[in-house]
């Protein structure tokens, strides 16, 4: 039991720097508008100043107004196809799921830079086809459909896997009984993927209020403030704000926070079951005469979500020159061979971006696993709020973890910080992204029965030695998983790489985003193909072995 609580207090020791630091310095700023000069006086100063302020309201409304038209728009998409999928013989279904999951495994930032390319006044598609939709893009409609194209994916597999788990045996016995195919769906699937729909939509509209790329690309164009974008501005613009930035960061980790609870309730309390034990899955049916149509809708999607963000993404990084246009005589590899040219500042980004992301997968994966199994094995004093903290992240917007850990390490009171260095990316990537070994690594401990520990230990193993040559084991491939995912997820994040990089060191986003700001862009954009070469491989390689080890 001994060895159990100082697992505990590491864990805890651990949390508190990653997770909890960070956050208790953005209420402490928030409520201490003082603070970074060390004084504790005027409590609540900053309160009114920020909150009258008209450009607030405005903030907030454009942030909920996105969120809630990305959720609209992904369940336009998500909902019919993900039914479709689930109750339909489709031609080559496995294809569609893997070209639906390149949306949301594609960073949105990349793909909304892929799309100004395409999109706008001389851009691809109006060399190929004579006109622009500049105007819609450069909007918050086209910052919606932008980021609702990358998030409908989430509703999508939630609805087909939702549906194909249910099966269609209870349908097919409602169309004995007399319902008509729209009543046996309406009044017997769809019930049944309710829970599902919901936590998914939830799930959009909190990844659509966090994001950072897509508004700071899009939104500054078209005049349109959100909250990510207002934060990140009043504490790279002079004069900076750190107590409106901390107000403003508390209020989108509200609206974050009560997403994520309400899904969280969705599913783990409202869940319909059937009452005679799983259902069977049942043939799915034939499309019949709407086998075209469908075929069609499909592969439109397709297009439209993956297709053009890729063909333009990978257009410009064959383009010697972005003014040459669509043209033989300008298609050219020299933008990838500048890439991993000796001493180039390209590959050293790709470097910095690797070993952070090494860094942080081993960071956040023994983090994890210990989290998870002080949780669900352990039994230890404070596992309530190791659960708590370690699962906090999955609500914090990155741009909030990258203000709090600006407040945190930018005081005069430390003796020593990681703040100017390349340990502060480590920090806020591994906050960030320490959910998914938490997660993956605790589905695995819940199915281990808690007999094998038990056996281990009374034959006189240390909790050590049975962590290392039982628990350990038994859950790397989901850990292995979960930590290729990090690997993936920490190479190419954006926000708080822009907020917290000390100067001279670039990683792979911020060297997207700069040689897109100077002009450079094939560069960035051979850049980005790589990128995401190595992110999908490693995420669908984290996928594999995760469906391996269920």
């Amino acid at each position: 039991m001994r060895s159990a609580s100082v697992i505990a207090f590491i864990t805890l020791a651990a949390l508190g720097v990653l997770v909890v630091l960070p956050m208790g310095f953005v209420v402490l700023q928030a409520i201490f508008p003082n603070l970074g000069a060390g004084s504790w006086q005027h409590p609540f100063g900053a309160v009114s100043s920020t909150f009258s302020d008209p450009a607030t309201l405005t903030l907030l409304g454009n942030t909920m107004g996105t969120g809630i038209g990305v959720a609209l728009v992904a369940a336009c998409l998500g909902i019919p196809l993900g039914a479709l999928r689930a109750q339909f013989r489709l031609p080559v279904p496995a294809l569609w799921d893997l070209l639906f999951l390149i949306p949301f495994l594609l960073p949105p930032y990349i793909a909304a830079l892929s799309w100004i390319l395409a999109l706008q006044p001389n851009g691809y598609m109006q060399q190929l086809f004579g006109f622009n939709l500049g105007g819609l893009l450069f909007s918050q409609t086209g910052m919606i459909l932008i980021m609702g194209l990358s998030a409908f994916p989430i509703v999508y597999f939630a609805v087909s896997r939702s549906m194909m788990a249910a099966g269609t045996r209870l349908t097919e016995a409602a169309r004995v009984c007399g319902a008509s195919p729209w009543n046996a769906f309406r009044l017997v699937t769809l019930p049944l993927a309710l829970p599902a729909i919901a936590a998914s939509l939830l799930l959009a509209f909190t990844l659509a209020i966090e994001e950072y790329g897509v508004p700071a690309a899009l939104g500054s164009q078209a005049g349109v403030g959100m909250l990510t974008t207002a934060i990140e501005r009043r504490l790279a613009d002079w004069p900076i704000d750190p107590p409106g930035a901390a107000l403003l960061s508390l209020v989108l980790v509200c609206l974050a926070m009560t997403a994520y609870w309400a899904q969280r309730a969705i599913v783990a309390g409202r869940d319909y079951e059937t009452t005679t034990g799983k259902a069977a899955a049942g043939n799915q049916a034939s499309l019949g005469v709407w086998y075209v149509p469908v075929c069609l809708l499909f592969g439109f999607t397709a297009l439209v979500a993956v297709g053009l963000p890729l063909a333009s993404m990978l257009a410009a990084s064959l383009s010697r020159t972005v003014s040459g246009g669509l043209a033989l005589p300008n298609l050219s590899v020299a933008n990838f061979s500048t890439i991993f040219m000796v001493g180039n500042e390209a590959i050293q980004a790709l470097g910095t971006s690797l070993s952070l992301a090494a860094g942080t997968a081993l960071l956040a994966g023994s983090v994890g696993f210990l989290a998870a199994w002080s949780v669900t094995k352990g039994r230890v004093p404070g596992a309530a709020l190791i659960d708590a903290a370690s699962l906090l992240p999955a609500a914090l917007p990155g741009v909030v973890v990258g203000v709090g850990l600006i407040l945190a390490w930018n005081q005069s009171f430390w003796p020593a910080t990681p703040y100017g260095t390349w340990l502060i990316l480590l920090l806020s990537y591994s906050c960030l992204l320490l959910p998914y070994p938490v997660r993956y690594v605790g589905a695995a401990f819940r199915q281990i029965s808690d007999s094998l520990e038990a056996a281990a230990r009374v034959h006189g193993a240390s909790l050590a030695r049975t962590l290392w040559h039982i628990s350990l084991p038994l859950s790397l491939p989901s850990l292995i998983a979960a930590m290729l995912m990090v690997f993936a997820v920490a190479s190419r994040e954006l926000v708080t790489s822009l907020l917290l990089a000390p100067a001279g060191v670039q990683t792979i986003s911020i060297f997207i985003w700069r040689q897109f700001e100077q002009g450079s862009i094939g560069q960035g954009m051979a850049m980005a193909t790589i990128a995401i070469l190595v992110s999908l491989s490693l995420m669908l390689a984290g996928l594999s072995l995760q469906r391996r080890a269920v």
